[in-house]
C-alpha cells in the first residue's frame, strides 16, 4: 500500500538553526513519536526503533534512516525502512526543505511511504489518518524544540 503526504510548518527560528536541529539526533529523538533509540551511525544515517500504534496493530520497528542530498541550511532527502515482525513493513522517503519566511524558517515536507504485511490490511484511511497525526505530532514536537 502506498501514501503520500505533504505540509509545511512556519518556525519562529533562524534556517541555521532548524538546520542543526534536524540533524541532531538528541532532538529527533526526543520529536519521534515512540521513539525509542534513535543512534547515528557513520555512513550520514540512523539506526532506529520507535514503538507505534496503528488502530488494533503494535508493533516495534527497528530500522536504518537514511540523509541524502544534503544541501545545508537548505533540505535534504530522507530515507529508511523498518521492519515490524508480524505487523509488517514501512518503507519510504522525504523531501524537506527549508526557507526563509517571515523572519523565521518555513519548513516544507514531501513524504512518499509504502506499508505491507499485517499494518496495509488495516486500510487506507486508518493508515493516512495515523500517518497525518503522527506528522503532526512530530511537527508540534520539533516547532517546541527548535523554539527552545
Amino acid at each position: 500500500m502506498a501514501m503520500t503526504m505533504n505540509g509545511e510548518v512556519q518556525l519562529a527560528a533562524p534556517r541555521e538553526a532548524v538546520w542543526a536541529k534536524l540533524n541532531d539526533p538528541e532532538v529527533l529523538k526526543a520529536c519521534i513519536p515512540g521513539c525509542e533509540e534513535l543512534e547515528k551511525t557513520e555512513d550520514n544515517g540512523f539506526r532506529a526503533v520507535a514503538k507505534m500504534k496503528v488502530g488494533p496493530v503494535s508493533a516495534r520497528f527497528k530500522g536504518k534512516v537514511m540523509l541524502s542530498d544534503l544541501d545545508p541550511p537548505n533540505g535534504y532527502k530522507i530515507s529508511g525502512e523498518g521492519e515490524g515482525g508480524v505487523a509488517g513493513f514501512a518503507k519510504g522517503g522525504a523531501t524537506v526543505a527549508l526557507a526563509d519566511k517571515d523572519g523565521g524558517t518555513l519548513l516544507s515536507y514531501n513524504v512518499e511511504a509504502q506499508i505491507g504485511g499485517k499494518l496495509a490490511q488495516l486500510g487506507q484511511r486508518l493508515i493516512n489518518g495515523t500517518a497525518k497525526k503522527l506528522a503532526d505530532e512530530f511537527f508540534a514536537n520539533f516547532a517546541k524544540a527548535v523554539q527552545g
